[in-house]
């Protein structure tokens, strides 16, 4: 059985995997996700999604003969790409835009078997609706600290949950990486994804 590799810092993620049956070797691409501009949110997140598995796949650190999953997420609000804020301010201001509206939350995937240098690739896109919170609760949120570190601004799977009020698409998604399509992308690579299921 290949290694299953995350090429991605995100605990939520390896959270998510985790709890589905996997245990990954998490590597980080440390890639500069400056360097795709000027694309379509779902692209975007694609386009970063398939430079931190290639970042991963062709260094040294990952196992030979492994799976290398990249992942990345932004929200598309008003038809620009949201990724992490800048800063406390930025989030306010997103907060501030976002709040009794909605978004579609992107997470691109991109899946290298790297004894084979086969890919599978696509975009998962989720509609995120959100409560009408009040400004005293976005500056409370905001000083949490949370929405500073993932993309959106915003969790469904911690203190931000209370301030999404539904979903349309798979939830995994939102918290960065769709585990259905994931295994569609594992099977795509010709290998069943009952098989990386860690157990004992």
């Amino acid at each position: 059985m290949p290694t299953f590799v995350l090429a991605s810092a995100s605990p939520a993620r390896l959270k998510t995997l985790r709890s589905a049956g996997l245990d990954p070797l998490v590597v980080v691409s440390g890639v500069d996700e400056s360097q795709v501009s000027g694309v379509p949110p779902a692209d975007l997140a694609l386009a970063l999604a398939g430079l931190k598995c290639r970042a991963v796949a062709d260094g040294p650190e990952r196992p030979d003969g492994s799976l290398v999953l990249g992942c990345d997420s932004v929200l598309e609000l008003d038809g620009q790409a949201l990724g992490k804020p800048d800063d406390a301010a930025d989030a306010t201001a997103r907060w501030t835009a976002m709040r009794g509206r909605s978004g579609v939350l992107h997470t691109g995937h991109c899946l290298r078997d790297t004894a084979t240098g086969r890919v599978a690739e696509a975009t998962a896109s989720t509609t995120v609706h959100f409560a009408d919170v009040t400004d005293a609760e976005i500056a409370a949120y905001v000083a949490t600290g949370e929405p500073l570190h993932v993309a959106g601004a915003f969790t469904v799977d911690g203190l931000g949950g209370a301030f999404v009020t539904s979903i349309e698409g798979d939830p995994h998604n939102v918290v960065g990486v769709s585990l259905p399509l994931l295994r569609t992308l594992v099977a795509d690579l010709g290998h069943a994804w009952t098989d990386f299921w860690a157990t004992g």
